[in-house]
């Protein structure tokens, strides 16, 4: 297992406090932000006349319906500022001397990286699919329309966008950062790693309990990888793909084929 020694037991160049008020500020400028709305989202689920599972959550949506070329603005404007925390979190890093490769975030060990995160992807995909028909079918989970965007020419270079933006703002910030930061703070391997899989899990609520468990689970396999390898460069290969498979295989399969819910 790769250790931290180096990195996360130094002194960060800023106290504490400030080091506690920036993790807060990152989180809550992205992905803690979307846990919130995620919360409030499975509430208004739950007092809902309709079941669970007879609601829908969908992922990725028109912006400007009738108007491709200004629905593809917003769709590319949505991307590139959904990444702006990813840019703060490397200016944090860099204030203390550190860079977005201290998390192996960068691209010196391409081929391996490509490698595994291809064989998790193959295995945490297959596993998560099988989770979702399960939890859906026990009534926790909605119907999950991963895309409606309606059929442009650049539907499918979005959906491959959107699946890259989300892997590297998730392992950038949840993973690699937020484990990072609470080691430094002198938090145990198992608390940051609960911590980081919570909160994971909870900007997926919107999709019902099962969408959080699998994501809380995903959380911990990832988490364990990322300690092992030291780098987060496979996970975001691995969470490209799992998210690129789902947005087109949704695209051309919903409907289309019994055993998936629609």
């Amino acid at each position: 297992m790769v250790r931290f020694a180096d990195e996360a037991a130094a002194t960060p160049a800023v106290g504490r406090r400030v080091l506690v008020r920036e993790i807060w500020l990152v989180l809550a400028l992205s992905l803690g932000a979307s846990g919130v709305a995620a919360v409030i989202s499975f509430l208004g689920v739950l007092t809902s006349a309709k079941p669970i599972s007879g609601q829908t959550a969908v992922i990725v949506g028109s912006r400007a319906p009738g108007r491709p070329w200004l629905d593809l603005s917003w769709q590319v404007f949505a991307i590139v500022t959904a990444l702006v925390p990813v840019a703060l979190v490397g200016h944090f890093l860099a204030r203390g001397g550190e860079t977005l490769r201290t998390i192996g975030f960068d691209l010196r060990d391409r081929l391996r990286d490509l490698g595994r995160g291809t064989a998790i992807a193959a295995i945490i995909g297959g596993a998560g699919l099988l989770f979702y028909i399960g939890a859906h079918a026990t009534g926790a989970n909605l119907t999950v329309d991963p895309s409606q965007l309606p059929g442009y020419w650049w539907r499918i270079p979005i959906l491959i966008a959107v699946s890259a933006q989300n892997a590297v703002l998730e392992e950038v910030i949840v993973l690699g950062y937020l484990n990072h930061r609470l080691d430094q703070l002198g938090w145990s391997v198992r608390r940051a790693t609960v911590t980081s899989s919570l909160v994971r899990g909870s900007y997926h609520l919107y999709q019902g309990l099962g969408g959080f468990a699998g994501n809380v689970i995903m959380g911990v396999i990832f988490t364990w990888l990322y300690r092992r390898w030291g780098r987060i460069m496979p996970l975001v290969v691995a969470h490209t793909l799992i998210d690129t498979a789902a947005l087109i295989g949704a695209t051309y399969l919903l409907g289309k084929v019994s055993w998936l819910p629609s």
